[in-house]
């Protein structure tokens, strides 16, 4: 099999090398992963005719790694077009993400952003993230659990044109983790998300790093400094049996999702009007 990997966090980042490690034992496997993180990128593109710098970073049997400066879903394209011709990835693998992508996060993940490309190109693709921000994460229960999850998931996988699959991991010990549960994307959203970047400081008790300080030297004299955070609130509608809920009570969540938006209902009756 042949395996197109990526994801938002970086080539350097410790989840996608954990998820090499998973995957080589499946087939084939081409990194193709931004060079800078690209969290929150979503579907978006590498766009406007400019330059966009890619370098291959290393290579064994069997296996390629490159970086390219752009988004997840940039990745995705330049490995369909460019390394993989003649032939095409059998599977798309994007992670494993350092932080949840449950609920309405999967609306902006890069992590998934990646998964939509490959099932935008008819590829069977698949989302893995963790419930931790730690960049130095401890992804143990993926590595223990995902080779099974994968092993039961591959064969049955969709060729539904536009399915993909966004499976998140609590950040447990595989020994605490209740089990496996294929379930409906959750509905929230955040409130008050842009905050006083020093008042948010104060709160967390943390001083500026090295790369806060350096961006703020390049600042406007007149800008101000704000920090994305926030409360997440949950919208009607947002069932017990949601991924983000179940991940919270320690379950991995599996969410088969689709690249057809529309709403039918409405659809329905929107024709029975015009």
């Amino acid at each position: 099999m042949r395996i197109l990997l990526t994801n938002d966090d970086g080539y350097g980042a410790k989840g996608i090398k954990v998820l090499a490690g998973i995957m080589r034992r499946y087939g084939e496997l081409v990194a193709v992963a931004p060079k800078e993180a690209q969290s929150g990128m979503s579907l978006a593109v590498s766009m406007g005719h400019r330059p966009i710098g890619v370098r291959k970073l290393r290579e064994a049997e069997g296996e390629q790694w490159w970086c390219l400066d752009g988004t997840p879903a940039s990745c995705v394209k330049y490995g369909i077009d460019n390394v993989f011709p003649p032939l095409k990835p059998d599977l798309v693998v994007s992670g494993i993400n350092h932080g949840s992508n449950a609920a309405s996060a999967a609306h902006y993940s890069g992590t998934i952003g990646a998964a939509m490309e490959g099932a935008i190109n008819g590829i069977p693709s698949i989302g893995v993230s963790l419930d931790a921000f730690d960049p130095d994460a401890d992804f143990s229960c993926v590595e223990e659990m995902l080779p099974g999850i994968l092993d039961v998931l591959i064969p049955n996988i969709s060729r539904r044109f536009g399915t993909y699959y966004n499976i998140n991991f609590p950040n447990l010990p595989a020994s605490q983790i209740k089990g496996i549960v294929p379930c409906r994307l959750g509905a929230v959203h955040w409130e008050d998300e842009y905050q006083d970047f020093y008042s948010y400081l104060e709160k967390k008790g943390r001083e500026p790093s090295a790369a806060d300080l350096e961006y703020i030297s390049r600042m406007e004299s007149d800008e101000l400094l704000y920090v994305m955070a926030g409360e997440m609130v949950h919208n009607p509608g947002d069932f017990e049996d949601a991924d983000h809920k179940l991940l919270e009570k320690g379950f991995v969540t599996i969410t088969p999702q689709k690249l057809d938006c529309t709403d039918y209902d409405e659809l329905q009756k929107l024709c029975g009007i015009f």
